[in-house]
């Protein structure tokens, strides 16, 4: 795969990256001292992240998984949230952080928090590495923000388009060409 005739511009480096998760662990691990957590990872986009991130919280932590999609092959969200793989755990009494890839329109992730939250936890917070502020159809209150970023359409570090490019360790702007083909 040659990387260069697909990217438009690499926006994050991998070191970049791997800085922020590190920043964003501690910041959990001190807001969540002595309080039961679990993070919800959403798959697939978020798995990378969440597996770097879970090194980096200092806490016992429980671990679960959704899959949500209102994407399917297109680059911007249908608007219409389907849950494909429900939660394995219960949620109840317990802090829960949803980790995402990315907030673009926010409708993915307001359905998902109001799901999650009539589950009857004690909190439910959001942790995304990626969040398009002018892209939001739908505020979404999030406590962690990785990178806020232009309206681009981005993949790499678990972000793909067509299930590809989720291996690569930095986040790209994929070329038009490639998705508009």
């Amino acid at each position: 795969m040659d990387l260069d005739k697909i990217t438009k511009e690499i926006m994050i480096d991998e070191e970049t990256i791997i800085s922020k998760v590190k920043e964003l662990g501690k910041q959990i691990t001190n807001d969540y001292l002595d309080k039961e957590v679990l993070l919800v990872c959403v798959l697939n986009g978020a798995s990378m992240f969440m597996s770097d991130l879970m090194k980096e919280i200092k806490l016992p932590l429980e671990i679960d998984f959704m899959a949500v999609s209102s994407y399917g092959l297109s680059t911007k969200s249908s608007g219409v949230v389907k849950i494909i793989k429900d939660l394995d755990k219960t949620v109840e009494d317990k802090h829960i952080i949803i980790v995402e890839d990315i907030i673009d329109s926010g409708l993915t992730l307001s359905y998902l928090l109001e799901n999650l939250k009539s589950r009857g936890p004690k909190s439910v917070e959001i942790c995304t590495l990626l969040s398009k502020p002018s892209g939001g159809k739908t505020h979404v209150d999030t406590k962690y923000v990785g990178f806020d970023i232009k309206d681009e359409f981005v993949v790499g570090y678990g972000l793909d388009y067509a299930e590809k490019y989720r291996n690569i360790p930095y986040i790209f702007i994929l070329k038009e060409e490639i998705y508009k083909a």
